[in-house]
């Protein structure tokens, strides 16, 4: 992995951001705003949210603009004409590819939330673009062709993930290469790493009540602002199973060596331990400017626009060990990641097909955990050699998983 960041002829990094609408995609264009010196916009994309694009598109002046939804498309190119902006709107997945791949881009943003990024995602690193990793599903479906893609390429992968983030800062940089050992941990001294999460909204409920949580209740996170879908897996745990899933790929780490730590008030992002009994932890406030700003101007630094931590008005910092038995749905994904990796790819398909039916209100809170426990026990798990054999596992996973939603 090169010390160097790719520049655009006019000393630019140039960007294309994938989820654009979203919270991470608003919280990069936040930083991208504070340093027009340093970044310049290629294309923003979004699924359906044409309101949100149009106002990016307006303040950016993208190249272009490309929208999944082709009616959503039209609309925004029917507003754009009135205006003097010459941004190009595009619709469909092979727009969303050519964003990526062109040769103007520098940086990839991948945002696009779920499994729908992964695509683009492997494209930008096929391509040997400068990726910053926020959709942590790639590498939970695809695990081992993605990083064996990025081992074949000359792209620069950097993480986005508070938790990831925080490793990738706290390992040595002999272990920030693009290939990573045991043997090289060992060597490196690394024992262990630690992935902080808050324990969501529902740490101290009852289990009872949990299984009763409403889709406002679950997404009433105490610490960090985020979409729907994410906060439901930061209340279920999930989303810290899924980050497990990802670390284990992502640093090349036995999952034994991988451990979960809940840290209520979400100060320290995550923490290295090694053989010495050092511990390495990155600690900020629980705001995702800061990862984004350490990986777009990486291996420097700029002002992400968060506030400073201020040690003095801290009350304290606490940890404990998280509940299996309040949250099955992480007991699941740890013990999925040392499965074959088909298993993996159907965890997170079954996921998202269960959180979008807590949120429609089609399920209980309290049957995510059941629905992926049945669909993981109905599937055969095997090491999975080519994307469409990702695909394929994904598309088993939901079928299983809609048939199961509808017996409930």
């Amino acid at each position: 992995m090169s010390n160097s960041v790719p520049e655009g002829s006019a000393g630019l990094q140039v960007i294309t951001v994938l989820g654009s609408t979203g919270s991470i995609g608003v919280s990069t264009l936040d930083v991208v705003a504070r340093h027009p010196s340093k970044f310049s916009v290629f294309a923003l994309t979004a699924n359906t949210n044409v309101d949100v694009l149009e106002q990016q598109c307006l303040s950016f002046s993208p190249t272009y603009a490309v929208l999944q939804d082709s009616a959503s498309a039209q609309e925004l190119k029917k507003r754009l004409a009135s205006t003097k902006i010459s941004t190009e709107v595009l619709t469909g997945n092979d727009a969303l590819i050519s964003v990526v791949e062109d040769g103007a881009v520098d940086t990839v943003m991948a945002a696009i939330v779920g499994a729908a990024g992964l695509l683009p995602t492997l494209a930008a690193v096929k391509m040997g673009k400068k990726v910053l990793l926020a959709n942590k599903e790639a590498l939970v479906m695809a695990g081992g062709l993605f990083m064996s893609a990025l081992s074949q390429s000359q792209a620069i992968l950097l993480p986005i993930d508070s938790e990831h983030n925080a490793i990738f800062q706290c390992l040595p940089n002999t272990l920030k290469q693009r290939d990573k050992t045991s043997s090289s941990y060992d060597i490196a001294g690394v024992k262990k790493v630690l992935l902080t999460g808050s324990g969501g909204p529902f740490r101290q409920w009852p289990i009872e009540a949990i299984q009763k949580a409403t889709p406002d209740q679950a997404c009433n996170h105490p610490n960090w602002s985020m979409g729907r879908k994410i906060s439901v897996d930061s209340a279920s745990l999930m989303n810290k199973g899924l980050e497990f899933i990802e670390a284990r790929w992502l640093f090349g780490l036995d999952p034994k060596n991988i451990e979960v730590v809940i840290h209520p008030q979400s100060i320290i992002h995550s923490m290295v331990e090694y053989n010495d009994g050092s511990v390495l932890a990155q600690l900020g406030q629980p705001d995702m400017r800061t990862p984004i700003a350490h990986a777009l101007a990486w291996p420097s630094r700029i002002d992400s626009g968060v506030k400073s931590l201020d040690f003095m008005s801290l009350s304290g910092l606490d940890f404990e060990r998280p509940d299996l038995e309040r949250f099955p749905a992480l007991s699941l994904a740890i013990s999925v990641a040392s499965q074959p990796s088909s298993a993996a790819t159907v965890l997170n398909a079954a996921n998202e097909v269960a959180v979008d039916a807590f949120l429609n209100s089609r399920i209980g809170f309290g049957n995510i955990a059941a629905v992926l426990d049945t669909v993981l026990f109905s599937a055969n798990f095997f090491e999975l050699d080519s994307i469409d054999a990702v695909l394929d596992a994904d598309l088993y996973a939901r079928k299983m998983s809609q048939a199961v939603i509808a017996s409930l």
